[in-house]
Parts: structure tokens; C-alpha cells; sequence
């Protein structure tokens, strides 16, 4: 005899919505790259399972319902704690964006954006994700306005570098006709 309390079964929408989810992160090809690459370790697959969790129980928990702010910084935190990146590329904004129109669409029973992405992630399965490169517009007009604010060229407040010095010399040893190692005297006060 099973004494164990039963469970009811989540309802369909938050099934779809889950669904809808993990199909999302499967798409997003920073997950997949940190994932691919183990930067999550050995478990970076299951961490991404786990990520997915958290987003479903932070909709299905939180009152009122988490915006797309909330889901990035998620996305953003997760990423930089359990795959040691750093995001800075912005994937997460996009992402996050999705996932709350996940939930609007799953609440009244449309699965057509959740079939959308489960087909891309299953498009995508088996495929290596690649690293894109993305300009950095941000450091050059930090460089720009450094450079606008100081009209001598120079910052002050920068140490000049030190040159490099060659290291001493240091002399043979004399050896004479027989031998023996001439010894000198140090300094000025040798006899």
C-alpha cells in the first residue's frame, strides 16, 4: 500500500510553458557555446535543465509576474555564477524578452511560438555553436571622451614607466699563465 501523498499534475499551460523554455535556452547560442564548451563543468547540461527551472518556478511562484528585466537578470547571474562568463554581448535581453512572451502566449493556450522554438532547438541539436565576435563600441568612445577631456595629451595622474635597465656586467675571472685565479680587491681602500 503507497502512503505517500499523490501529486496533481501541473496544469497543461505551465507544462507548455516549461516546454517553451527549455526550447528557448536551447536556442540561445550563448547558453549553447558555454554548454558546449563546459564552462559550466561536467555538468553544464543539467545546469541548463536547472536554469530552466528556475525561470518556470520564478513565473509559476512570483507574484506579480516577473517582467523581461527580472528573466535577464536571471539569465545574467546564472551565466556569470554556474558558467563563469561574464555576459556582455546583450543575448540575454532578447531571451529574456521571449520568455515572457512565452508565458502571455501560454496562459491563454497558444503553443505556436513553443512549437516555433522547439523546432529550432531540435534544428540545432548535434550542431556546434560558434563564438561571434561583437565590436566593442563602448571602450572606443570611452577611449574618445578620455581623450577629449584632457587637451594636453597627457594624464597626470599616470606614472611615467620605468626603463628597463641592462643588468651589471659582471667581469671574468682572470686566470694567469699557470692557472690560478687572480683575486682583486673591492673598492677603493684595498691594499
Amino acid at each position: 500500500m503507497d502512503t505517500s501523498t499523490p501529486t496533481t499534475a501541473p496544469p497543461p499551460s505551465s507544462v507548455l510553458f516549461a516546454r517553451g523554455v527549455i526550447a528557448r535556452l536551447a536556442t540561445w547560442d550563448t547558453l549553447r557555446l558555454a554548454v558546449q564548451e563546459g564552462w559550466g563543468g561536467p555538468g553544464a547540461l543539467q545546469k541548463r535543465t536547472w536554469l530552466a527551472s528556475v525561470i518556470v518556478d520564478a513565473f509559476e511562484e512570483t507574484v506579480p509576474t516577473p517582467d523581461d528585466q527580472y528573466v535577464e537578470e536571471i539569465l545574467v547571474q546564472v551565466l556569470a555564477d554556474e558558467f563563469d562568463t561574464d555576459l556582455e554581448d546583450g543575448s540575454a535581453e532578447p531571451v529574456a524578452l521571449d520568455v515572457v512572451r512565452l508565458w502571455d502566449e501560454t496562459r491563454v493556450g497558444r503553443d505556436d511560438l513553443v512549437l516555433k522554438f522547439e523546432a529550432k532547438a531540435e534544428g540545432l541539436r548535434g550542431k556546434r555553436a560558434v563564438a561571434q565576435e561583437i565590436a566593442n563600441n563602448d571602450a572606443d568612445e570611452w577611449e574618445e571622451e578620455e581623450r577629449d577631456e584632457d587637451d594636453s595629451g597627457m594624464d597626470e595622474d599616470v606614472e611615467e614607466v620605468p626603463q628597463l635597465m641592462e643588468p651589471p656586467r659582471r667581469e671574468e675571472p682572470e686566470v694567469d699563465e699557470d692557472g690560478f685565479t687572480m683575486v682583486k680587491g673591492k673598492g677603493k681602500g684595498h691594499r
